[in-house]
């Protein structure tokens, strides 16, 4: 699942010549839900848009207050187009999920939201429409959001955030390596170009 979050001071939708909603300040959300999305996805995707501190705190300090903490509203637009795969120039959309499969798991999305924060506070556009979202983006402040492949459950995903510092701390302490390379003599006959492999490639974790 991908979600687009923007941090406004105003947003809308219109349908044709009809605005179906606007808000205030808050949070505009492009939502893309694709085939392999399942509800550990959901329950991401929401908690994440829920909780990101995009917004100021009353004295002026950045990146400290949530939607939530602050009493904003958001606006969410299903957004298929956010699964596009190029085939050289031309968009392919079949990674999205079908309109018929996607649009229950997208209400239920808005009704989670709703419950986990307050009902008039969650707005959204028109399921399948063709629509004009008009924003003004504040900052500009632009999130891209991508639910994890493996998701994990809280628990989880805080004894990965801990992980991670460990490495991090552990990356710090370690001798460079061409200090590595002095230190350590190479047994004879080994290519001094081939890879032992103790690295190995250490791919990030993402942060919940």
């Amino acid at each position: 699942m991908k979600a687009i979050i923007q941090r406004v001071t105003k947003a809308s939708v219109t349908v044709g010549e009809e605005q179906i909603s606007s808000i205030g300040r808050g949070l505009c959300v492009l939502l893309g839900i694709s085939m392999e999305d399942t509800q550990k996805d959901v329950d991401y995707i929401i908690r994440k848009i829920l909780n990101l501190r995009l917004f100021e705190d009353e004295n002026g300090r950045a990146w400290s207050k949530s939607v939530m903490d602050q009493g904003y509203e958001v606006l969410c637009v299903s957004q298929f187009t956010l699964h596009c795969i190029l085939k050289g120039n031309k968009p392919d959309f079949h990674a999205a999920m079908p309109a018929e499969l996607a649009q229950p798991l997208y209400n239920n999305i808005l009704e989670q939201m709703r419950t986990a924060y307050k009902p008039e506070m969650i707005k959204d556009g028109l399921f399948g429409a063709k629509m004009q979202v008009h924003i003004q983006n504040d900052g500009p402040v632009t999130i891209e959001l991508v639910s994890p492949s493996a998701p994990l459950d809280p628990k989880q995903l805080s004894k990965q955030e801990k992980q991670q510092q460990r490495k991090e701390k552990t990356r710090s302490k370690v001798p460079s390596e061409s200090g590595r390379e002095r230190a350590t003599p190479r047994p004879r006959g080994q290519d001094p170009n081939a890879s032992s492999g103790a690295d190995g490639d250490v791919s990030s974790e993402r942060e919940p």
